[in-house]
């Protein structure tokens, strides 16, 4: 084409050059080492190259790019021009016994991850072009879980929240990039799901550029094993994105391609995927050998010339340049790669000065003056005079009008939506997310009303007088995964703003498993990826049976070290006013995931309900003790620790008020593990001969196996501990009401009373080796 001129020809030779010689450079001078070459796909690098010149060129102000470890040290090093010097350090390290001394590896909690990993950012310029960020995502070998995440960044780069109302969205403000695999572009589910979200108005990015590096072999597995469909590609079809597959081995097919997909993109805001066909010089990775599987298509490989060959060939024929230039752009390469190779070790490559475990000790100060709240509280309860609110509605939000002056009458879905205005009047935006978030599962939440007559809807928290920041509120479509992933890239990209993901059912949860457990609990430890992302996870066992009881509280106890994360289990609406309210505080000075256990049954119970001045006063208190029986601490033979629902279900069981031996705590927050508030609450109470830890959950599940060891080190060895609560269980609750009623008559009785039964009940055997209070 009359726009590809011998300059451009030439450039994309060097470019191609730099492209391969780099990956055969590092198969020579670090071998047996994984680095999952691009060699057989190289087109890559200039077709990210000519896509992020267009962006730029268009005024795009951020690049966000998504992609597996096939490659991913060349484009780091070409598309992100992270140094030649630095990625051959990580190589010296991995030799050097798998890299640095822990004392070298920096601050507290940073474990790091293998090169392939990591993620990088590097401001792009170019003649003409404003430096523009480009952001590759750090993503763990779970293939294309990074697809929603990168779009979450993408969306949070294109937000504007510094306002009331609603966040203002420009999509031409970022570009989302993401490369794919062509045995996991068809075989991971994560893949329709994130493709799913991009015409939804909580979700879309203004399209993305999907480009799968096609090299037609799943390590070992072949096409025919892979899909039922006959391209790679094909799934997209369904979301009626337009596919251009590409020979691998023509450059200027490849470059024309890349210009139209973004052509397409910047003119319709919609999703283009290239179908990149190549093949794989290597093993899945440099260690691997192929011919064991793959006999006739590694004789064909072997004996097939590189695109860099291919292209210099034409070139030559072009009279574009000689033979000699050619291989004079190789040496050149080879040159600048074995200066870069001798640069002396460093052990902070690239340092990053967060310090991984630090925790901000001052808690902020979360209550709200009373004033201020009844005034938020009048402006919530406001709607346009024409606004015609069902009924049922309007009594219910009428008994919000009431509790203001009531006592013990403001419930969680109210203390809820006073604390996120107060948020927004503190100058915070927030973003909550999540399966019929807007209503609520329960029907407790209610922040978008809708005109009975014609559905128009209104949302008082974008129409606050006082706000400063912006709300956004959306019912997400029936996903986890995705959604969740989405979540998780905006809240790392938008560290200001407080993002709420919310199951429809905690048990629901685990069909994000993959985001929780490679990401979000473990992304700053391998990434120094921070994120203050809050999930509420509804939890509570009241005989709805297996697949409504439990949000897994045990997984997040076992994932949870080094205080990653802030994990709460509330049983007043107040302290679930102060939580949010902390989180909010604390997301610029101490991100943190936060994961809360909501409740179900004590959304309206009035033993859950709080006081204005609940709110107006105090903080979070992550252990509650026993206010009633502090005058009688004497008398206090058995303590009872336990966390949420069923302490609300122990002080209204009938036999209760006569037990005035046993004293009942609450912990509230159960990582970071209180060690300071149960010491002082264990020396309050100077008599007490046994601590009971009681649940609601099967004693394999909840907190037991968190807490155990934990108070076994604060308790002297002449107190007892004991377990009361559900045996071990294989499902997570009984599947009828009548046994879920036995069972829990059963451990509120033991946890008063005697406990008897052997099996649910063994005093705690500390294991040896336990030391850790924390």
């Amino acid at each position: 084409s009359a726009s590809f001129d011998a300059q451009r020809k030439h450039d994309l030779l060097e470019r191609l050059t730099e492209v391969e010689t780099f990956e055969r450079f590092i198969h020579q001078s670090f071998l047996g080492q994984k680095r999952f070459s691009i060699e057989g796909c190289d087109m890559l690098v200039p077709m990210l190259d000519t896509i992020i010149r267009a962006a730029g060129s268009a005024g795009t102000h951020e690049v966000v790019v998504g992609m597996a470890h096939r490659g991913r040290l060349n484009v780091m090093a070409h598309v992100l021009g992270k140094p030649y010097a630095s990625i051959f350090q990580e190589f010296h390290a991995a030799s050097r016994d798998e890299g640095a001394p822990p004392s070298e590896k920096g601050s507290l909690g940073w474990t790091g991850d293998v090169k392939y990993h990591l993620g990088a950012r590097r401001e792009y310029r170019d003649s003409g072009i404003e430096q523009m960020p480009i952001t590759l995502a750090p993503n763990p070998s779970h293939l294309e879980f990074v697809d929603p995440v990168v779009m979450g960044r993408a969306r949070a780069v294109q937000e504007e929240w510094m306002h009331p109302g609603a966040p203002t969205q420009n999509p031409k403000a970022s570009l989302s990039i993401l490369i794919h695999g062509d045995a996991a572009f068809p075989g991971q589910g994560v893949v329709a799901e994130s493709l799913n979200l991009s015409q939804l108005k909580g979700y879309a990015v203004g399209g993305t550029i999907h480009i799968i590096t096609n090299n037609q072999i799943g390590f070992t597995t072949e096409r025919s094993d892979s899909r039922s469909t006959l391209y790679a590609s094909d799934l997209a079809k369904g979301f009626e994105i337009p596919i251009a597959n590409v020979n691998a081995d023509d450059p200027e097919a490849c470059i024309a391609v890349a210009r139209m997909a973004y052509a397409y993109l910047a003119e319709f805001g919609k999703d283009f995927l290239i179908d990149l066909v190549g093949y794989r010089r290597w093993g899945h990775n440099e260690g691997d050998e192929p011919t064991f599987t793959q006999p006739r298509m590694y004789a064909e490989i072997q004996s097939h010339p590189s695109v860099r060959e291919l292209w210099a060939r034409t070139l030559v024929e072009q009279g574009v340049v000689s033979v000699e230039e050619a291989e004079g752009m190789v040496r050149a390469m080879q040159e600048r790669l074995q200066a870069a190779r001798e640069q002396p070790y460093s052990s902070s490559a690239e340092v990053d000065d967060t310090q991984v475990g630090e925790q901000v000790t001052n808690v902020p100060a979360t209550g709200v003056d009373a004033e201020q709240l009844r005034a938020l509280n009048a402006a919530l309860l406001k709607q346009p005079e024409e606004f015609r609110l069902n009924p049922k509605l309007n009594r219910l939000l009428q008994r919000r009008r009431t509790a203001m002056d009531e006592p013990r009458t403001i419930d969680w879905g109210h203390a809820e939506t006073l604390a996120f205005a107060s948020i927004l009047a503190d100058g915070t935006p927030v973003r909550l997310t999540g399966q019929d978030s807007e209503r609520g599962t329960f029907s407790q939440r209610h922040l978008v009303l809708h005109d009975i007559e014609d559905g128009t809807p209104y949302v008082p928290l974008q129409n606050l007088p006082e706000a400063k920041a912006s709300f956004a509120v959306f019912n997400s479509p029936l996903s986890e995964n995705a959604v969740l992933g989405f979540e998780y890239g905006y809240s790392t990209h938008a560290p200001g703003v407080l993002v709420l993901w919310e199951a429809q059912f905690g048990d629901f949860g685990n069909g994000a498993q993959v985001i929780i457990d490679q990401f979000i609990t473990s992304g700053r430890a391998k990434w120094r990826q921070r994120t203050g992302l809050v999930l509420l996870l509804p939890h509570g066992y009241e005989g709805q049976g297996p697949e409504h009881s439990s949000a897994r509280l045990e997984r997040f106890l076992q994932l949870a070290a080094g205080d990653n994360m802030r994990i709460a289990n509330c049983t007043t609406a107040a302290q679930y006013f102060h939580l949010l309210r902390r989180q909010a505080a604390l997301l610029q000075p101490d991100p943190r995931p936060l994961v809360v256990m909501t409740p179900k049954s004590l959304l309206r119970h009035p033993l859950a309900a709080s006081s204005l001045e609940d709110l107006a006063q105090g903080s979070f208190q992550p252990v509650i003790d026993d206010a009633a029986a502090r005058d009688r601490a004497k008398e206090i033979t058995r303590l009872i620790l336990c966390s949420g629902k069923v302490y609300i279900d122990l002080i209204s069981a009938g036999d209760f008020k006569d037990a005035r031996h046993v004293a009942v705590a609450r912990v509230e927050e159960l990582h970071p593990f209180p060690v300071y508030d149960l010491e002082s609450l264990f020396q309050h109470y100077t008599n007490v001969r046994e601590v009971v830890w009681l649940q609601e959950e099967p004693r394999n599940m909840g907190a037991w196996n968190y807490m155990a060891p934990r108070l076994q080190d604060l308790l002297s060895p002449d107190i007892k501990l004991i377990y009361v609560g559900r045996p071990p269980y294989a499902s997570t609750a009984e599947g009828s009401m009548r046994l879920h009623t036995e069972e829990q008559t059963r451990i509120l009785q033991a946890a008063l009373g005697e406990p008897v039964d052997p099996d649910t009940v063994m005093q705690s055997q500390v294991v040896s080796g336990v030391q850790n209070a924390g």
